[in-house]
Formats: C-alpha cells, structure tokens, sequence
C-alpha cells in the first residue's frame, strides 16, 4: 500500500478552458452503471443490454425501481460528463485484472496468506461488507480478517478479550469520529486504557458508511440530511423513495447501494485513506 494515496480527491481534474465544448466519450454500459439520459432527464443504474427491434437498447432502472430502455449511443452523461454507451466490455474474452478494485496491483497465482494474529475491526456488517467489496483481494493476499465489533461502545470489553500485542495488532473503523462525538470520547479513553502502540483507532466524519459512497453512484448530488429523531438509515430510504418499513428494507436499500461500488473510485477519499491506513498500520513487520 503506498503512502498518502488519497490525500486528495481522486477524481477532482484540472480547469477545463471554457470555450472549449465537453466531447463525448465511449463507456461501456456495465450492470449498476448509474447515468441520466439528457432528454428525458431520466437517471438509473444500469440493469441489463440487450437487442430489440433490430437495435442494441439499455435498460435503466431508477432509485424508485422503475425502469426505462433508451437506445444505446450518445445522449447520456455520466457525473455531468457527456457520454455514447457502448456494449458492456464483459462480451470480451476474460483477462485477468491488472489491479485490484483498491487500485492495488493485482497478484496472480497466489494462494490466500494463512491469516495474522493481526485484525481489523469494523462496526456493523455494511462497513464489512464495503471493505469487502473493495480491498477483499488485497487483505487475502495479506492475510488480514476483518470482524465485527457490533458498535464501538464494545471496544474497550473487546480488546481486553483480544489482548493485543506486537504480533497481535488491532486496527478499529470508527463510524462519526469526529471531535465532540461520543466515538471520539469513547476512543480516547480506549486509548488511554491500551497504551503501547499496538491499537489504532481511526474514523470517518459520515453518519454511517453508506455515506462514504459517491452519492453520483446513486443519482444524487449529494447525500439528504436527515432530521434529528429520526433512524438515519430509515430516512436515507425515504428521502430515495426506496420502501423503509423494516430492517428488510434497510438490508435491500444497502444492497442497491452497494451494487453500484466497482472500486475504490466510488468512494470517498476521507475512508479510502483511513483504511489504506489501518490495513498498512496490522500488516507492518
């Protein structure tokens, strides 16, 4: 893992002269693909291509579930960029992929590392699961597993269970850590109790980590702020006109969401660079 990778945004780009009129791209029109059809203003995800009536036409399925099909070819934007859909690249023979969706180079011909003493912890299964997505090739090579804490309020009761040492470092993915909050007051006092230098604690600034997703991912511009009193993840759902009923409706919402993440370029800087961090911080020596 390289060193301050993402310092920065990775996708912001330079000045563009004004006079100069945005040109139109090929991108293939791969599943979960979000885009928005200029005349109509209609924005989805990809569902499906297919021929119809002589002609090669995309489905697209917007965050209300409903879905359109639009001849596939110029008309669409992609994140305000104009673009012609092409055939998804998947018609292609397979290769195998020269990085990995962290970015890194992929490894090849390698058997999954024995796992370390070492761990990584995240909160709740959706941060698991979107490490998983992205850096799952990476930490097998590694040999790094990644478990659930269930909340960091079980941190401390946690670590005295795991009693960590040098060969048994812990790295923790803290949900809203950010100054004043009760994550922040929780992990210094964590801290205070494990000196040693074999735990580290590091955070993102979002409510939850569906928000460390590009919100363009989804067809927002940004993510909807939701009330005080009301479950965030319960109004994320309503704020999309996405059913919000029940802890059924919650697991589907993320499920959308999640389908959209191809690689580290859906996310955003703030949690690729903290857990580029954590992963560097179990993996030393």
């Amino acid at each position: 893992m390289s060193a301050d990778r993402y310092s920065s945004d990775v996708l912001s780009s330079g000045p563009h002269p004004a006079s100069r009129r945005p040109v139109s791209r090929p991108f293939p029109a791969d599943r979960g693909l979000v885009v928005e059809e200029v005349t109509s203003g209609w924005v989805g995800a990809v569902v499906r291509t297919e021929k119809s009536g002589g002609m090669h036409v995309v489905v697209l399925e917007d965050r209300a579930g409903r879905t359109r099909t639009f001849p596939l070819g110029p008309g669409f934007w992609i994140d305000g960029a104009p673009v012609e859909l092409t055939p998804p690249v998947a018609a292609r023979a397979p290769q195998a992929p020269a990085r990995t969706a962290s970015g890194s180079r992929a490894v090849t011909d390698t058997r999954a590392r024995v796992a370390r003493g070492s761990r990584i912890w995240v909160e709740g299964r959706h941060d698991a699961e979107l490490v998983e997505r992205v850096w799952g090739d990476d930490l097998r090579v590694e040999g790094v597993v990644v478990e659930l804490l269930d909340g960091v309020d079980n941190l401390a009761v946690a670590l005295a269970d795991f009693k960590p040492s040098p060969g048994r470092r812990v790295g923790v993915l803290v949900d809203h850590l950010v100054a004043g909050s009760k994550e922040q007051r929780i992990t210094d006092d964590v801290l205070r109790q494990f000196p040693g230098g074999n735990v580290r604690v590091l955070g993102h600034p979002y409510v939850d980590v569906w928000q460390a997703v590009r919100p363009a991912r989804i067809g927002l511009e940004r993510w909807p702020v939701i009330e005080r009193g009301t479950e965030w993840k319960y109004g994320i759902l309503r704020e999309l006109g996405w059913p919000a009923q029940n802890q059924t409706d919650v697991a589907m919402g993320w499920k959308k969401i999640l389908g959209t993440v191809r690689s580290y370029a859906d996310l955003e800087p703030s949690l690729l660079a903290r857990v580029e961090e954590l992963i560097d911080f179990v993996t030393e020596g």
